[in-house]
């Protein structure tokens, strides 16, 4: 098979994969003429870094052929769709290629699993080994990494690229049971822990001022939403706990797509996108604003609002912690009011220390007056207790209702 044919069937399978974004690697450069590629030149953007910077990646399988057969998967086993594999040094010569006609900024590299999860795994790093040894590449590497692999592989991999990931895919062993039978939670868990010990380890070497350590700095997970009856409080706890024990930088949440010929144990429609972004949304909370996962969710609401955001949701089922003195609260309660961001939050304490905050001010810091009217105390604004008592409150902040669009026929008109 064509190269250019490979590359049609491989990026197109590897487009299911979200977890791929790249912040808090080290920026590699080829500054002074030593080196090829680098994390900081101008590309294609392909996906976003959660501080915003935009990565542009190779984003390929090395292989579509699967011995696994989880249902969700549209390169499992028995599924019947174009198979292809690249070997390394041709996954090796388009990087180079792609990057030094300016289209790329890294790689990211997953696979099928082929024979077993080992020898995977010896291909994967193979293509990372040459372009950091071979052609001295300094650009970004993201490896997907196989729980079922060695621990001297994975450690290796690591070794080689600035970011590695095992995707989670489901939230219980139950969910993974049901769907994904090879897999086991316990095994990815006890993986993702050694991870973590080898990168506390690089960290605290490039700490002590070992300048020469090459080491992923981080580890992502992904988890598929919608493809099973799991909960968003399922994945919220989950998550918590990756946040928690293996120092997770990003859990991604995407959602199921329906696949073709599917198996008949899936759902036959997608989960509505709203469900994603609110898992989003709650999972920035935990990481950035100091919510616990029971008090965003509970067994009694085990999925989150879709027609509010979860703080806003959390602002109207508590509504005796509001309104909040924006002059005196702290700066934990203020992280809490609806419409303020972590930014605006920190600027806000600066800003009175010297005078007395209006809504005018908050006007210029561009937040959004509105949202955060009913819950925040002004120098000029105290908002009608009766207010945050009202019923109507929640209507002021769901969605209007949408007239459809009507398409009358010929009669009509």
């Amino acid at each position: 098979m064509e190269l250019d044919s490979k590359l049609a069937i491989l990026a197109d399978a590897a487009k299911y994969d979200a977890s791929c974004a790249s912040s808090g690697a080290v920026r590699g450069n080829s500054l002074g003429g030593k080196g090829v590629g680098s994390t900081g030149g101008m590309g294609i953007c392909h996906s976003y870094a959660p501080d915003g910077r935009c990565i542009s990646l190779l984003k390929l399988l090395l292989t579509n052929l699967c011995i696994y057969d989880c249902h969700y998967c549209i390169n499992r086993r028995s599924s019947n769709v174009r198979r292809a594999a690249f070997t390394a040094d041709e996954v090796v010569k388009l990087t180079l290629d792609f990057y030094k006609r300016n289209y790329i900024e890294g790689l990211f590299l997953s696979s099928g699993i082929i024979r077993n999860a080992d020898y995977t795994m010896e291909q994967v790093i193979a293509v990372a080994r040459t372009l950091r040894e071979v052609h001295d590449f300094r650009g970004y590497i993201h490896l997907k990494t196989i729980p079922e692999a060695s621990p001297e592989l994975i450690e290796t991999a690591a070794r080689y690229a600035d970011r590695i990931s095992i995707n989670l895919e489901l939230p219980t062993q139950k969910s993974l049971d049901l769907l994904a039978p090879e897999k086991s939670l316990v095994r990815t868990q006890q993986a993702m822990g050694r991870i973590r010990l080898k990168l506390d380890e690089a960290s605290d070497r490039r700490r002590n001022g070992d300048k020469k350590v090459r080491h992923a700095t981080g580890q992502s997970t992904q988890v598929i939403v919608g493809a099973d009856d799991s909960t968003d409080a399922d994945f919220l706890a989950r998550s918590d706990e990756l946040y928690g024990s293996y120092q997770m930088r990003r859990v991604y949440y995407s959602a199921f797509s329906p696949i073709p010929e599917p198996s008949r144990i899936l759902p036959l429609k997608a989960p509505p996108l709203i469900r994603e972004h609110r898992l989003y949304q709650a999972d920035w909370l935990m990481r950035f604003y100091g919510f616990k996962t029971s008090e965003i969710l509970s067994p009694t609401m085990p999925n989150l609002d879709l027609e509010l955001d979860p703080k806003l949701a959390w602002a109207l089922r508590n509504r005796q912690d509001f309104p909040v003195d924006i002059q005196t609260a702290s700066r934990e309660v203020l992280l809490r009011v609806p419409g303020l961001g972590v930014r605006n939050v920190d600027r806000i304490i600066q800003i009175r220390r010297y005078t007395r905050i209006r809504q005018a001010d908050l006007l210029r810091l561009r937040v959004s007056l509105p949202k955060v009217q009913p819950f925040l105390k002004t120098a000029d604004h105290n908002p009608a207790s009766y207010l945050l008592d009202s019923d109507a409150l929640r209507a002021r902040f769901v969605p209007k209702p949408q007239q459809l669009e009507l398409f009358a026929s010929d009669e009509m008109r």
